[in-house]
C-alpha cells in the first residue's frame, strides 16, 4: 500500500481486520481468562446475615476484579458486534424488500432494474452482490455512460465491497477502544470509489461518459449535484489528494491490544475467586427473594403501562 492509500483498498481492509482481529482476541483473552479463575466452592465464598436471613456473595481478590473487569469489556464487545451485525442484515433485508424490481437488464444478468423515477445505480448484497439501476438513471444516461456506471459497480460486486463495508462498520462500533479503526473504514470505502472509477475508466478508455454519468445521477431537481466527493472529482482530473496512515492511532491501537494481553496474562496468574451455585448477593431463602421482588416488578409494570399510554397513535 502506497503512503497516499491510493493503490490497493484491500491494503486498508486487510490492516483494519487485522487490528481488529488482534482487538477481538484480547477480548476473547480476557473472557476466557475470567471464566478459567471462577471456581465453584460454596464454603469459601462470603456469607452475610441481615435480619436472621442469610445472603451470600462470591470471594475474590483484587486480580479477580481486575480480570471480571476485562471480561465484562470482552462481554460488551461481543454483544455491539452481534448487535451491529444484526442491524446490518435487518437493514439489507428492508432495503432489498422495498426495492421494486422489476426484472434484469437484458444482457446483464447480474444487473436488476428497479421501476423507480429517480436516478438510482448501487450494489448490495452480501456473498453474492447483485446491482440496482432505475428506470430513471437508465432513461437518463447515454450508451458510453451507462457502460461506465455498470463498469464501476461490478468492481464493487467483484470486490465484494457491500460486506466489506457492513464488516468494517460493525467492527468500528464493537471496538470502540481502538479509534483507529473508524478513519481506516471510512478511508476503505472512498478508495473503493477511487479503484471503481478507474475500473470504469478503464472501460471506457476515458472520463468524460463516467463525469457526465455522475452529474446525471447527483443532480438534484433544483439543479445542484450532491454526493460526489471532491477527491473523486480530482482524481478525474489526474490530481489525487495525498493521504496519510494515522500512525499515531496506529500505534496506540498495538499498545492498548498489547496492554490488553500482557493485564490479562499478568492478572490471571494471581486471579482467585469462588463462588456458590447461588446467584450472587441472594438469599438463600426462596420466598424472601419472591418477596423482594414484588415491588421492583409492580414498578416496572407500571413504568411500561405508563409508557404505552404516552406513546402517540397511528
Amino acid at each position: 500500500m502506497d503512503a497516499d492509500g491510493r493503490s490497493d483498498p484491500r491494503g486498508l481492509y486487510g490492516l483494519q481486520v487485522t487490528v481488529a482481529g488482534a482487538g477481538l482476541a484480547g477480548c476473547a483473552l480476557g473472557l476466557a481468562a475470567a471464566v478459567n479463575r471462577v471456581h465453584i466452592a460454596p464454603a469459601a465464598v462470603h456469607r452475610l446475615d441481615v435480619g436472621g436471613a442469610r445472603f451470600t456473595y462470591p470471594a475474590a481478590n483484587a486480580a479477580a476484579v481486575a480480570l471480571f473487569a476485562l471480561a465484562a469489556l470482552g462481554v460488551a464487545v461481543l454483544f455491539v458486534s452481534l448487535r451491529g451485525a444484526w442491524r446490518q442484515v435487518g437493514a439489507h433485508r428492508r432495503l432489498v424488500r422495498a426495492l421494486p424490481v422489476a426484472g434484469s437488464l437484458p444482457g446483464h444478468p447480474a444487473v436488476c432494474v428497479v421501476d423507480v423515477a429517480a436516478p438510482l445505480a448501487f450494489c448490495a448484497g452480501w456473498l453474492h452482490p447483485r446491482i440496482y439501476v432505475s428506470t430513471g438513471t437508465l432513461s437518463r444516461l447515454s450508451e458510453s455512460e451507462l457502460r461506465a456506471v455498470l463498469a464501476h459497480e461490478h468492481h464493487h460486486r467483484a470486490r465484494r465491497d457491500p460486506l466489506r463495508l457492513a464488516v468494517g462498520r460493525v467492527l468500528s462500533q464493537a471496538l470502540f477502544f481502538l479509534p483507529v479503526l473508524r478513519p481506516l473504514h471510512e478511508r476503505y470505502g472512498e478508495v473503493a470509489e477511487l479503484t471503481a472509477d478507474a475500473a470504469a475508466l478503464e472501460a471506457t478508455g476515458r472520463a468524460g461518459p463516467l463525469a457526465s454519468a455522475m452529474l446525471s445521477i447527483a443532480a438534484t431537481p433544483a439543479g445542484e449535484v450532491v454526493g460526489i466527493s471532491p477527491e473523486r472529482v480530482d482524481a478525474l482530473l489526474g490530481q489525487p489528494r495525498v493521504w496519510r496512515l494515522p500512525w499515531l492511532l496506529l500505534v496506540a491501537a498495538m499498545i492498548t491490544i498489547a496492554a490488553l494481553v500482557a493485564l490479562v496474562w499478568r492478572v490471571g496468574a494471581s486471579a482467585s475467586a469462588q463462588t456458590s451455585l447461588d446467584l450472587p448477593i441472594a438469599s438463600s431463602q426462596p420466598c424472601l427473594l419472591v418477596l423482594a421482588l414484588v415491588p421492583i416488578l409492580v414498578c416496572l409494570a407500571g413504568a411500561g403501562l405508563r409508557g404505552s399510554a404516552l406513546a402517540p397513535s397511528d
